[in-house]
């Protein structure tokens, strides 16, 4: 028994099937009840896409991400998924990976299950070749587009995201102000998140007239093990740093096992500023110093903003959100 069954059975279309399902108003007290007495009968049981006919909605949002076992990523889908339900609609989840192909595959899958609209957690889906983009601004003229921790302007497309280049550049500022001159910047690749971070180190090292050499950027996105490897011939060969700013809090733990095996003193010999304000930095030692970049408050946003997108209202394309610094004790008393 299907909803195509309940319609004729009860003699009415399925339109007026899925209003019911849905609790529309618009259905007679008469045919409501009509409809719910066969469908009490045959002891039907709908599901999403049923509820969907007639009213041009499923209910359902697409969430794609690039690894839900990023701990980033995975706590953005987490709070979406929390505050879509709370709205009283359902998520479908797609893992892409970080290939381009791969990203286009998985968006043209919701599109093809009907989703109400799509939300992008996390910067990767923004490519630096603007011509890759051209797969959201498609997908866009047919559902709307929530970019989290992204931004891309064009029609159809709206932007959650905080303002990373100001707060990496605020943090760089603040190890320079204190003394600290010899600072790396780590990170783990050139997304859209990664090179406004990586701008803001670079523009606070310019207010100041200070050059940035190359020996002061790593970009390298490997394990825990592997940083700390890394950081130990570079700090060897290339450049003796004395504060480092991490793209993540998992990096900044990459530096803090690099200090313990080269026996230097956290934070008198060396500081260390992580990013996102993850679990991860109260749970080392000396707990992490971090930048906030306000997670939950951006996903709980770009829902609202979805749901306002829904109803028709008018709402900003884009949304910048403020970090800020939790001090913790893997920086200086007086930073």
């Amino acid at each position: 028994m299907n909803i195509y069954d309940i319609s004729k059975k009860a003699g009415v279309s399925i339109a007026t099937v899925s209003r019911v399902l849905n609790g529309n108003e618009k259905v007679s007290a008469n045919t409501r009840q009509k409809v719910l007495r066969v469908m009490e009968e045959e002891s039907y049981s709908p599901n999403a896409f049923a509820r969907g006919l007639g009213l041009n909605t499923m209910k359902t949002i697409g969430i794609l991400c690039a690894d839900s076992s990023d701990a980033y990523l995975a706590s953005a889908v987490y709070y979406l998924e929390q505050e879509l339900r709370r709205f009283g609609y359902d998520a479908l989840l797609c893992c892409t990976g970080y290939d381009l192909d791969q990203k286009k595959k998985y968006l043209e899958i919701l599109l093809s299950k009907r989703v109400d609209a799509i939300i992008l957690a996390g910067s990767t889906f923004v490519e630096q070749a603007d011509k890759n983009n051209e797969y959201l601004r498609f997908a866009a003229r047919k559902v709307p587009l929530i970019l989290l921790n992204g931004h891309l302007d064009a029609p159809g497309i709206y932007s959650s995201l905080c303002d990373d280049t100001a707060a990496v550049a605020g943090a760089t500022e603040r190890f320079l102000v204190s003394g600290r001159n010899k600072l790396l910047f780590l990170y783990r690749s050139q997304s859209y998140s990664g090179r406004r971070k990586l701008a803001g180190f670079l523009s606070a090292h310019s207010k100041r007239n200070i050059q940035v050499e190359n020996s002061q950027m790593i970009c390298f996105n490997g394990s825990i093990q592997e940083i700390k490897e890394r950081l130990l011939t570079h700090y060897a060969n290339c450049f003796p740093f004395n504060a480092v700013i991490t793209s993540d809090d998992e990096l900044a733990i990459g530096v803090l096992k690099f200090a313990k095996a080269a026996g230097l003193s956290i934070p008198r010999d060396l500081s260390i500023i992580g990013y996102n304000n993850s679990k991860i930095g109260i749970c080392c030692d000396p707990e992490l110093t971090t930048i906030d970049n306000k997670l939950e408050f951006s996903c709980n946003h770009a829902v609202s903003v979805l749901m306002s997108v829904l109803d028709g209202k008018k709402v900003p394309a884009k949304t910048v959100i403020t970090a800020e610094i939790i001090l913790r004790q893997s920086t200086d008393d007086h930073f």
